[in-house]
């Protein structure tokens, strides 16, 4: 293989429709656009969704949902994950840096503890909520959980 005889793969470049340029070359007249009519104007465009004037299908389905915008978003984490990270890093006191550096959570999360799991070790947790679960489970082992 030479760069004198490199070439496109077969069916890769397709040669363009030179239309409008006389009646030899077989789209000459007018132009492949049929006679008369607002589609062989200049400047034609019709609506996103346009269906020749039936019902378009956005009006024809029913509205529903809403998306309320007071929801807060928090970042789940159960029990369970904060007794491996205690013992893995042999902690007393879990806050966000501590999740944060573990790679549990970003900087744009809320944190949220849940009770799924068990818990063994007496650990002060700090977040931005807590499951009733969660909360029970922790100051019953003497651990402390503080709302953010």
């Amino acid at each position: 293989m030479n760069l004198n005889n490199l070439q496109p793969a077969d069916g890769s470049v397709k040669t363009r429709k030179r239309i409008g340029r006389g009646t030899g070359s077989g789209y000459g007249g007018t132009s492949t656009k049929g006679h008369k009519g607002q589609k062989s104007r200049a400047g034609y465009s019709r609506k996103i969704g346009f269906e020749g004037g039936q019902m378009p299908l956005q009006r024809r389905l029913p509205k529903f949902g809403f998306k309320n915008i007071n929801r807060v978003d928090y970042k789940a984490i159960n029990l369970s994950t904060i007794q491996e990270l205690v013992t893995a890093a042999k902690l007393d006191k879990v806050g966000l840096d501590e999740m944060l550096n573990a790679g549990l959570i970003s900087k744009k999360h809320l944190v949220k503890i849940l009770g799924k799991g068990t818990l063994t070790s007496k650990v002060s947790i700090e977040a931005h909520a807590f499951s009733k679960s969660a909360e029970d489970t922790i100051t019953s082992l003497g651990g402390t959980a503080v709302k953010l």
